[in-house]
């Protein structure tokens, strides 16, 4: 009997595994560039997928998405064995799982000092760049996306508008979605019903008009470059963004015609650059002439936690502006402690009797005291809480409050003691220390009461500093590389939102709202797309490197006093457009220096190929090594433990200022071993290139944090800076093609849970 049973239980399990070998599920069959030619890419890739399936009927019903505009390849329903099967095969680069990746303003332009009256290029410089965003797509219907006074879209344009109920206008010239997992709730269209999209879009674009969050933040909210045309591309649904979907509107947006891509959107962990599909997606853009920004990640403040780290991508970390929303919680007592909420309710200074959630523990449904002190849905008993404001020993959404008929919340937390949050009921976040006060007030008291006062917003004087979520580096996969690249505003930050979203951090709140204050890399990105669709703006020609070398070397040099990991936390700074549009020199890069890198980090003459559409790709003798020649605008040397300090950078800078000019270049670093050759160089006319390299000595070393210092040229008018660091790694962690495995994946809370600030895992 227990013989039968336990080979009835084996086929079982091998009938279990078999079945799961053969579902079939999406994939993405990466094929390199784009091939020119009178052979269609779908029928090749029909061809490709009959090859493994069997029969054409098959392949045709396989298949999700043919990319075949900007790159080659395609996603298609796949069993675990035709997936092998198809990654032995010639001309494939790579076959990657259908992953699914999370999304990652009033003052925050004049805050870095474009403002209206200065530093505006004029609508009709501005009108000319197109700023394509891949996210939840947007209300078109929001006053910061009307066309008054619009022209028609540039002549380059080719997009198009499509889904129901949706209209594209002047200013709104294209709008996509793609939804390859399809669920069942999802409504078909561009149209944005999560408010991701649209705050997005406005920050980066939007028109001027005036807004406030329910009364908070009232002034202008627009975008960094207002007479920008917006195109849209829609992958972010409520199951997640999916890796199909983001390389078909990769695929869409480089042959619509867009200037600047702009994705808030990223991974849990590191993948290699040519598995990852912003990775790939961004490539194939850089080739086009197109610049992609992007989200470091809300998975701060823990190290090696940054996503989008490939040197074509401009990767932007999130920091604070001059104001933050704060709310004041009054005791009985008299006492009055400052906690930070986006609180808009008015309780028109009414006290209410106030309840440590521990005392109002909702037994009935299998919760106690301990359980109550985390204030979550059900948990609490609303006989005890009804009418009454509830202490609670952590941050949550305000849903537990809310529905068990409490006036509102005292919370007590100091992990997001820098950024705000809004409930759905009066509430406000104090510091533990002051929670310990509050709750010492309430066990002490006979009848505690309380009020919470309407939020206001407050001077900070400290911004900017970079915010604890926002993601952190070093770089996880090419240490030689810098990342993050810079930081912008993404704290508190007002812009447009979809009024069928919920406004606060309860997924049921039923308020609307047209403009909304959140936070996130997801807020700081679009920042950076703006940026860079201003200096493209005003220099239409330039490449993607050169506009993020502009950015990168103008940044405003941060505060290493507030900021224990450096350069690790904010790159080069914090970026300044104004400064941005005349940076006198330029670190330029083109396809031929990405791909020598891509043969530093172990990839062969075949792949790049692949990769680039181009036969003259090759590694030639290049060896696998590291990156010190990519002439990037920054310098990172990662030392293995026990090994001395010993590396030579080589850059070559571009004329983009003064035709004659000379330069001076020095070292600013407490590290000795810093030598720069030549220490002068001159320029005749604009566009001259001229070369120098930086030599970095020392003993061994090990277990160092970071290191700062920077390069600095200047002619005296212009200040070009590039930061240095050095710090110690693991050995052999120095190259792409050694990646360890997976590591533990470290989140920190989100305001909305797609984004990863505020969830429980």
């Amino acid at each position: 009997m227990t013989i039968h049973f336990l080979l009835y239980t084996l086929l079982l399990t091998a009938l279990v595994l078999s079945c799961h070998g053969q579902e079939r599920k999406i994939h993405i069959v990466y094929m390199g560039g784009r091939h020119h030619g009178d052979v269609s890419a779908q029928s090749t890739h029909h061809s490709v997928l009959q090859s493994v399936l069997g029969n054409i009927e098959l392949a045709k019903e396989s298949l999700i998405y043919s990319y075949r505009k900007s790159f080659n390849g395609f996603a298609a329903k796949l069993s675990d064995e035709e997936v092998a099967e198809l990654a032995e095969m010639e001309g494939i680069v790579s076959v990657i799982p259908n992953r699914r990746l999370k999304l990652h303003t009033t003052r925050s332009w004049d805050f870095m000092g474009l403002t209206l009256s200065k530093g505006q290029l004029g609508a009709s410089v501005e009108g000319d760049v197109v700023i394509g965003l891949i996210d939840t797509g947007i209300w078109p219907e929001s006053d910061s996306f009307n066309d008054d006074g619009f022209g028609p879209p540039p002549k380059k344009w080719k997009g198009k508008c499509k889904g129901a109920n949706f209209t594209c206008n002047n200013k709104v010239i294209g709008a996509r979605f793609y939804n390859s997992e399809g669920g069942p709730t999802d409504i078909q269209s561009p149209r944005d019903f999560e408010g991701h999209g649209s705050h997005t879009a406005s920050t980066a674009a939007g028109r001027e008009v005036p807004a406030s969050y329910l009364g908070l933040a009232s002034g202008t909210a627009r975008g960094g470059v207002p007479n920008a045309r917006i195109a849209v591309y829609k992958v972010c649904w409520a199951s997640g963004c999916y890796s199909s979907d983001i390389l078909a509107a990769f695929d869409d947006a480089i042959a619509d015609g867009v200037d600047i891509i702009s994705v808030s959107i990223g991974g849990s962990y590191p993948l290699q650059y040519l598995e990852d599909a912003i990775a790939i997606g961004s490539f194939h853009a850089m080739k086009y002439g197109i610049m992609t920004s992007s989200s470091a990640g809300n998975s701060g403040p823990y190290p090696l936690s940054l996503s989008n780290y490939a040197p074509w991508i401009m990767t932007v970390a999130a920091s604070t502006i001059d104001r933050k929303f704060v709310a004041k919680a009054v005791l009985g007592n008299g006492e009055v402690y400052t906690g930070v909420s986006i609180n808009n309710f008015d309780l028109n200074g009414k006290s209410h009797p106030i309840i440590w959630e521990g005392d109002a523990a909702n037994f009935s449904a299998g919760a106690n005291s301990e359980i109550a002190s985390f204030c979550l849905k059900g948990d609490l008993n609303s006989h005890k809480t009804k009418g009454k404001i509830v202490f609670c020993e952590t941050i949550e959404d305000g849903s537990g409050v809310l529905l068990a008929d409490g006036v509102g919340t005292i919370m007590a937390d100091s992990s997001f003691s820098d950024v705000a949050y809004s409930f759905p009921v009066p509430a406000t976040v104090v510091t533990l220390e002051d929670g310990q006060r509050i709750l010492n007030y309430i066990r002490s008291t006979a009848n505690p009461i309380a009020t919470i006062l309407v939020g206001e917003a407050d001077k900070d004087v400290k911004a900017p500093t970079v915010v604890s979520f926002s993601s952190r580096g070093p770089n996880p996969i090419t240490p030689d590389i810098l990342k993050p690249d810079l930081t912008s505003p993404g704290v508190d930050i007002l812009a447009a939102w979809s009024p069928v979203a919920p406004p606060s951090s309860y997924v049921d709140d039923t308020r609307s709202v047209e403009y909304n204050v959140i936070s996130g890399t997801s807020m700081s990105c679009p920042h950076a797309s703006g940026a860079a669709a201003y200096v493209k703006a005003a220099h239409p020609n330039w490449s993607p490197a050169a506009i993020k070398s502009a950015l990168m070397t103008t940044a405003r040099v941060m505060d290493p006093k507030k900021q224990e990991d450096l350069e690790f936390a904010y790159g080069s700074g914090h970026i300044n457009p104004l400064k941005a549009v005349d940076p006198g020199l330029i670190f330029d890069a083109h396809v031929a220096d990405y791909v020598h890198f891509l043969c530093k980090q172990g990839y062969n003459t075949t792949t790049l190929k692949l990769v680039t559409g181009d036969s003259s790709s090759t590694c030639g003798r290049t060896k696998p090594g590291r990156a010190w020649d990519l002439n990037y605008p920054s310098f990172s040397l990662a030392v293995e433990d026990g090994q001395h300090i010993n590396a030579v950078f080589t850059r070559t800078v571009t004329n983009v200022g003064s035709p004659n000019s000379t330069y001076t270049i020095k070292a600013h670093t407490h590290f000795s071993g810093v030598s720069v050759k030549p220490s002068t160089i001159s320029f005749s006319y604009v566009g001259e290139k001229k070369s120098f390299t930086v030599k970095v000595t020392g003993p061994p070393i090990a277990q160092q944090p970071i290191m700062s210092g920077a390069i600095v040229l200047t002619d005296g008018i212009h200040v070009v800076r590039s930061p240095l660091v050095i710090y110690t790694i693991l050995p052999g962690a120095a190259y792409s093609y050694s990646l360890p495995a997976k590591k533990p994946s470290l989140k920190g809370s989100s305001l909305y849970h797609s984004n990863g600030i505020f969830r429980h895992n």
